[in-house]
């Protein structure tokens, strides 16, 4: 089977004007024949209901949380990109496209990534329109800070809660649309299956959280904007109930899966504090422009540290490593995710890692060179030109709470430490999946009328995604691409008439779910899912995690497979079918994962090179940076769904043709 991206022919610059311009339209007066579901409410869920609801279609949208103001997307903390240029510093649409494809190691789709860039500063206008408070300079104007991977300020935000700020402004669209009866919201219903009839996505089986009812509901499109699937490592930064069950459903039903094994390690989390965490909390990247990340120069000073008998603030300006900028003077700090990550991974691999637990893991991240700096500046300011040192660190502890100060709190209570007297220990942990259902231009993926938006497709971050790009992708599909593209798709459907679920394929997916629910609940098993969550996430972080080779991607996959095998067998899922049942939620998730694990690992070995958040130990040049193979891997590896044995998925190529940028090796130095 050929995959067909549907890119439009002609400038880059011009695609998306020209595209639109040409796709067929739904007149206002039919949009009320048309009914939509919309699974998942986080950024790109909401804008796209809220936008679909807004142009008079009917849409259902879909929750598994008991709002959508509890969706993931209130996590990204840190801002939202957009080539405005404000800061007058040279950025513009082409840098911050170029900035994205380099970002992604030079393995993501060019005209995709460049309609992000040229969409996102309608963006931001959308967002104060709705009343975002994103920060702004004295005299009014936006402020902007810096991400890695960029030698500009691009990055709009409001203190450390951008996401759920932006979020909230998505909700309100979405509450105004429920308030008409143009969305109907279905709060605390999961989906488990996707209803195909005639080769088309024609609704879903969803069951009531509470009640346990299993419905059917229809629909002339579906779109799948449920997130990503990082808690396959069972501990990231993702929130619990964050699954891949939407999207793994509609794999199972014809929907190619694209680079699973594209994962985002954070360098900026919190490190694990032992063995029964359930997650970790990410420390937002802006934290980078302020703070400098170091590990102490003599392994004899790690030691002690680790030993609690020396303290960060005793080691000497001159004992300490300030490794990326050591490493990549252009950039320092503010390399790319993948790159700072791999940075911390080999300090500490190497002896120097400073946290007292038994992974002996934890790089510094350090303000207190910004505090001096910013309280020096904020003296002169208020023409104070001879400050004394006390006067300088009082004006610069509240200048970092002013950015900051949410962080910092949170910070503390999580660690007990003050970060403001003591640098913040940081490690990296699972974060983002670039990797996710394959689309094409539209954003239609390879089940006709079953599109796929956010995080839960694969489309604009290749290989590693920059920070603060992931709310930009998510509005941008929601609010800017899919009412056009679905448009183009539902103008044939508007004589199809209403969709009955009493069709016999409503009624085969209904039964498919719950002879599963009856399984889990009739296995009688002796262990919990959790069990065999963690089980997974060991072999997963150990073998298919920051770093990856042949035999341990190997072996990643027999254990998976008997792992798996083993779950069906002795999990346990006690309560019914009919109440709230959490372990039942998550029996269906961790049975996803299960099957997902294996297929990430399978991608991971047949991509024998080194790009981005894919680091092959195989594969790597004389300093330690990815050998990416441009002759025989520059394409989206899509996989397709053959069956319960998932080493029979049949994987198809994707080429990636770069016609307007040159395709380099990455340098950060």
């Amino acid at each position: 089977m050929k995959l067909d991206s549907k890119i439009p022919e002609g400038p880059l610059a011009q695609k998306w004007t020209e595209h639109k311009n040409h796709l067929k339209l739904v007149a206002p007066n039919n949009r009320p024949k048309i009914d939509i579901i919309v699974v998942g409410t986080g950024l790109a869920g909401a804008s796209a209901a809220a936008s679909l609801g807004e142009m008079g279609y009917n849409v259902k949208a879909f929750c598994f949380q008991d709002s959508p103001r509890r969706a993931h997307s209130i996590a990204a903390q840190g801002g939202i990109n957009a080539a405005k240029n404000y800061q007058n510093d040279g950025d513009s649409t082409y840098r911050l496209f170029y900035d994205t494809i380099k970002g992604g190691d030079y393995r993501a789709r060019e005209a995709n990534v460049y309609r992000l860039a040229e969409v996102s500063g309608n963006i931001i206008d959308q967002c104060v329109a709705q009343g975002v408070p994103f920060a702004r300079e004295y005299g009014g104007t936006l402020d902007n800070r810096s991400f890695g991977g960029v030698q500009v300020k691009r990055t709009f935000y409001a203190a450390g809660q951008t996401g759920q700020q932006l979020l909230l402004g998505a909700y309100s669209a979405l509450s105004r649309q429920i308030g008409l009866g143009r969305v109907k919201m279905y709060n605390r219903h999961e989906m488990l299956d996707l209803v195909k009839v005639d080769g088309k996505a024609r609704g879903i089986i969803a069951r009531n959280l509470i009640t346990g009812e299993i419905e059917r509901h229809s629909a002339h499109a579906v779109v799948i904007a449920s997130g990503g699937y990082g808690n396959v490592y069972f501990l990231s930064t993702n929130a619990m109930g964050s699954n891949v069950t939407a999207s793994w459903k509609i794999h199972k039903q014809g929907a190619h899966f694209a680079n699973p094994c594209y994962v985002q390690i954070h360098p900026t989390c919190i490190p694990v504090h032992g063995t029964n965490q359930s997650k970790l909390t990410l420390m937002s990247e802006s934290l980078r422009n302020s703070g400098r990340i170091w590990v102490p120069k003599k392994k004899e000073d790690a030691e002690a540290i680790r030993a609690g008998k020396l303290k960060p603030t005793q080691i000497a300006e001159e004992d300490r490593d300030y490794y990326l900028e050591r490493r990549y003077p252009a950039f320092g700090n503010l390399v790319p995710r993948d790159v700072a990550s791999r940075a911390a991974k080999e300090r500490c691999d190497a002896g120097f890692g400073i946290e007292n637990n038994a992974t002996g893991e934890g790089v510094y991240l350090d303000f207190s060179s910004e505090i001096k700096n910013k309280g020096k500046e904020v003296a002169y300011a208020h023409g104070n030109h001879n400050p004394s040192e006390e006067e300088i660190i009082k004006l610069g502890k509240q200048w970092i709470e002013e950015k900051y100060g949410n962080l910092f709190q949170m910070y503390q209570k999580i660690t007990d430490e003050n970060p403001y007297e003591t640098p913040m220990k940081i490690y990296p942990a699972v974060h983002y999946t670039m990797g996710g259902v394959w689309v094409d231009y539209n954003l239609q993926s390879s089940i006709p009328g079953c599109f796929v938006a956010g995080e839960a497709n694969f489309s604009d971050h290749g290989a590693n995604r920059l920070g603060a790009s992931a709310l930009m992708q998510g509005l941008a599909d929601g609010y800017f691409v899919l009412p056009y593209t679905i448009s183009n798709y539902l103008a044939e459907e508007i004589r199809t008439g209403k969709i009955s679920t009493d069709l016999p394929e409503f009624l085969e997916a209904e039964k498919r779910v719950k002879d599963q629910i009856g399984k889990f609940l009739n296995n009688n098993g002796s262990r919990s899912v959790d069990h065999f969550h963690k089980e997974l996430g060991n072999i997963m972080w150990n073998k298919v995690g920051m770093a990856r080779n042949e035999q341990g991607l190997k072996e990643a996959i027999d254990q998976i497979a008997k792992l798996r095998e083993e779950f069906h067998k002795d999990v346990y899922v006690p309560g019914s079918a009919d109440e709230l049942n959490p372990e039942l939620e998550k029996a269906f998730r961790v049975a996803d994962f299960l099957e997902l694990g294996q297929l990430m690992a399978m991608d991971a070995l047949q991509r024998k090179e080194s790009c981005g958040g894919h680091f092959r130990d195989e594969y790597q040049d004389a300093e330690g940076e990815t050998l990416r193979d441009d002759e025989h891997f520059s394409f989206v590896g899509a996989w397709e769904y053959k069956g319960e044995d998932i080493n029979q998925e049949q994987l198809h190529k994707e080429e990636l043709k770069y016609e307007f940028i040159k395709i380099a090796a990455r340098n950060y130095k």
